[in-house]
């Protein structure tokens, strides 16, 4: 199962790829990580899941990971009579706290945090943008509007708030209730929406307490103006697409998705690229050839993750499109502009000693040519911060911890084996040696790197790099 690309595939599971054998072709295709969204889960699905995951990660003796994906806030309007009412341009329209059912000239917006915080010149958009509207008026008590973009408004279609920041908290009773569910099943990651600051982080964080690492969805324009504290408080981002199309002029996300992915990798976390990657897939067994540069741009951009939703959720042909992923992606690192543009995205190391062993790791591998970088690690730190690097080896991550190998499977080009730790010095190079070849990477004579921190078992302690020959004791 030793995989022949570095980025990572992230596939959802759904109606289309719950069952067994599908899960189990999924993870032959190419995924490394499995998406649950409990925006259409239950807790007993999300667990027979997850149970049939860990099975297969047995059979396959690979580490696979679970991340859980919480829905967040849902901001609907009311119902409206007679299921809807088409709005014209230029007209008012007013939303208000009457429960009562809408028409052409008004709906019930059941949030008063939103009627409370909109503002004169705020937009408002109704299911994905289909209508655009702008308040030129806002009360406590209702909002009047003036519809920019013509459409329907149908019974609780959703609101998005691109100029709006509404207090509440990115998670919600039903979150609370699907974290508490998902923590106690052991999943590896929890991914958060409608992420609008660092504290919405810094709450799930407070109650996962290291159990799962937390990834920050980047999906608001609120989000992208506090970007950098948003990154510096996550364990990892995804750059959703989707919801910043809706909530931001098209045109900006290319720029945004470059400039996420490359902050992430600057900082050493992992970054994942998401929605719409092959869309076209849901219906049709090959994608188009504007999907296949979108999938290509991710992977020359060096994000460590890209992701399959719909496609593989509910589609048609979900286990072909993680075949075809891995195919372009495959395709992509075997081409030379591919390393060419990789190491020209390299910036300069933090001013810390592991992050000075990670740059001394690569230089070495380069330049002796080694075949494995073999990252002896417990929380997973010490592989990141070489995955960081981008080196041209493989890197092989040996830990003690089950958990830290199942988080590993976000990171770019980590293949991640779980061991017992080393006794000594000695022991550490033999066993790396002997993982190294065992995993494919080497043969026996060839050079490896070993990456460790000493006295060993202590988290965050990386200092030490020593060159080996993979099956040999020197």
């Amino acid at each position: 199962m030793r995989r022949l690309r570095r980025v990572k595939i992230l596939a959802t599971l759904g109606p289309a790829s719950q069952d067994r054998g599908t899960i189990a072709r999924l993870i032959e295709a190419g995924a490394d990580i499995f998406r649950i969204n409990m925006s259409h889960a239950t807790h007993e699905g999300m667990r027979e899941r997850i149970r049939v995951i860990r099975e297969l990660s047995k059979h396959y003796d690979r580490e696979i990971g679970v991340l859980v994906d919480l829905q967040g806030p849902k901001l609907r309007v009311g119902e409206v009579a007679g299921g809807g009412a088409d709005l014209v341009k230029g007209q008012a329209f007013t939303l208000d706290d009457n429960p009562a059912p809408g028409d052409a000239s008004r709906v019930h917006l059941p949030h008063p945090e939103i009627l409370a915080a909109l503002a004169p010149g705020h937009t408002l958009l109704i299911d994905d943008g289909k209508v655009r509207l702008h308040i030129t008026r806002a009360s406590p008590s209702s909002a009047r509007a003036v519809v920019d973009v013509a459409g329907r408004v149908s019974n609780r279609k959703g609101v998005s708030l691109p100029d709006t920041e509404i207090p509440v908290s990115a998670m919600t009773p039903k979150d609370r209730s699907d974290l508490d569910a998902a923590l106690a099943e052991g999943v590896d990651w929890i991914a958060v929406s409608f992420v609008q600051r660092a504290d919405d982080i810094a709450e799930v964080k407070k109650i996962a307490r290291g159990r799962a690492l937390v990834l920050a969805k980047i999906e608001k324009p609120q989000a992208i103006a506090r970007l950098d504290e948003i990154m510096e408080m996550a364990d990892a981002l995804m750059v959703a697409r989707g919801d910043l199309g809706v909530e931001m002029p098209l045109e900006k996300v290319p720029g945004l998705q470059k400039r996420i992915t490359r902050n992430a990798r600057r900082l050493g976390k992992p970054v994942v690229v998401a929605t719409q990657m092959l869309e076209s897939m849901i219906t049709s067994p090959v994608p188009t050839r504007a999907e296949v540069s979108d999938v290509a741009t991710a992977v020359f951009e060096g994000a460590d993750a890209v992701m399959l939703s719909a496609e593989s959720a509910a589609g048609q042909y979900p286990v072909e499109a993680v075949a075809t992923m891995n195919r372009i992606a495959e395709e992509v690192e075997s081409d030379s502009v591919w390393r060419a543009v990789i190491n020209a995205q390299r910036g300069a190391p933090e001013a810390t000693g592991a992050d000075a062993i990670a740059v001394a790791a690569r230089d070495v591998a380069e330049t002796l040519d080694v075949k494995a970088v073999c990252a002896w690690t417990l929380s997973g730190s010490t592989a990141m911060r070489i995955a960081r690097e981008r080196p041209g080896p493989a890197i092989l991550a040996l830990t003690p911890k089950r958990a830290t190998a199942r988080r590993l499977s976000l990171v770019w080009g980590v293949h991640a084996v779980v061991t017992k730790d080393a006794d000594d010095i000695d022991d550490m190079a033999k066993r790396a040696g002997k993982f190294a070849n065992r995993e494919g990477f080497s043969k026996p004579g060839d050079r490896i790197i070993i990456v460790a921190g000493v006295p060993f078992g202590t988290p965050g302690a990386t200092n030490m790099i020593r060159i080996a020959f993979s099956g040999s004791d020197t």
